[in-house]
């Protein structure tokens, strides 16, 4: 196995091949220096003339979405989105989490969208595959500019986070919550604030995200905490913890996912676990593959979120008996569209063929 060198401030220590190229590019870690900084994040004009994507799989429970950036500086090693990023020609690895695609059009494209006759009022979600509150969104605000629009319609929105910059747009949520029209999820995976560190590096701390979510129930905000991913043999164990001091802090709904490992992810978080844990990995891996079938990723649709065998059902039996004994349900009310309102466009006019 390559010897890695764990790059101060992120997740991944090195950068794939992507799964569509042929070259590889493989630095000498003789040459590395661990106490230099990780490489600078980039941020790159995304051109997209589209904002709301649409999804039709069964396992997700919203159909509209929007993402203001392409990328996570968060750079947890385990996250999902990570193989997006070779669709952009670049790797799941260093950088995904160092190459940010940033989409300065969101805000003006979703009021056009919103604004058309052909759009039918539905909850959206923010974001379906990369974090709107990662650290970027301090210097950008696309993520509050959407907001803004989405207030100005009343279209309800469902929030997907592990930043406590959430709390900033509280004016925002709340205003749009008072319609039922806003709800928040919050991402806790572990209060081991030394995993945390190493699993999640640029996201905000155990503490800061029990503090966002006290933050916004108190603003009367519909707050659920995702316990997501939860990684058996490494923090599986917390899970009645979490759900307490979801409890504690005002949370009305919890829910969580079992780690997933599509494409070079896998890689990745096993070099990840041989750098950080080498004593727990070939647990935690043999635990992953008896929840996927043998494998270390199984992308069925059904058992995808969930997985399945011994190890699964022991998952969903602990979460199922700590969050009924903190008093939490698995869903948060309903959002509803009832308030929405078809707001003027800048312009001053409807298209012609709005």
């Amino acid at each position: 196995m390559q010897q890695l060198v764990q790059l101060r401030g992120r997740g991944a220590a090195q950068n794939p091949r992507n799964r569509f190229e042929q070259a590889e590019y493989v630095p000498d870690p003789q040459a590395a220096d661990p106490d230099e900084p990780g490489p600078r994040t980039q941020f790159l004009r995304d051109h997209t003339r589209g904002i709301i994507s649409r999804n039709d799989s069964p396992d997700v429970p919203f159909e509209a979405s929007v993402n203001p950036y392409r990328g996570c500086e968060h750079g947890c090693i385990y996250c999902f989105a990570r193989p997006t990023h070779e669709y952009l020609g670049f790797s799941a690895g260093l950088d995904f989490e160092t190459r940010i695609l940033v989409k300065h059009d969101a805000p003006e494209l979703l009021r056009g969208e919103l604004a058309s006759r052909r759009w039918k009022p539905q909850p959206i979600a923010m974001c379906g595959v990369t974090d709107p509150y990662q650290p970027a969104e301090r210097r950008f605000q696309i993520t509050r500019s959407c907001l803004e629009v989405l207030a100005d319609f009343r279209n309800p929105v469902a929030i997907v986070t592990k930043n406590h910059l959430v709390t900033r747009d509280i004016d925002l949520l709340s205003e749009l919550a008072s319609h039922q029209a806003a709800c928040v999820n919050v991402s806790i995976t572990t209060l081991d604030d030394a995993l945390q560190r190493v699993m999640e590096p640029r996201a905000s701390t155990p503490a800061r995200r029990l503090e966002a979510v006290r933050k916004l129930s108190a603003a009367g905000i519909p707050v659920r905490v995702l316990v997501a991913p939860v990684v058996p043999g490494l923090t599986d164990h917390e899970l009645p913890a979490i759900l307490a001091a979801a409890k504690d802090a005002g949370a009305v709904a919890a829910s969580y996912i079992p780690l997933r490992l599509p494409h070079g992810l896998k890689g990745l978080f096993e070099d990840w676990l041989a750098t950080h844990f080498p004593d727990r990995k070939d647990k935690v891996l043999n635990r992953v593959r008896g929840m996927r079938g043998g494998k270390l990723y199984d992308p069925q649709w059904g058992t995808r979120m969930r997985g399945e065998g011994i190890f699964a059902d022991h998952m969903q039996a602990m979460f199922n008996t700590a969050s009924r004994k903190a008093g939490l349900s698995r869903d948060i009310p309903a959002l509803s569209t009832a308030a929405f309102r078809r707001a003027h466009h800048p312009a001053g006019q409807m298209g012609l063929f709005d």
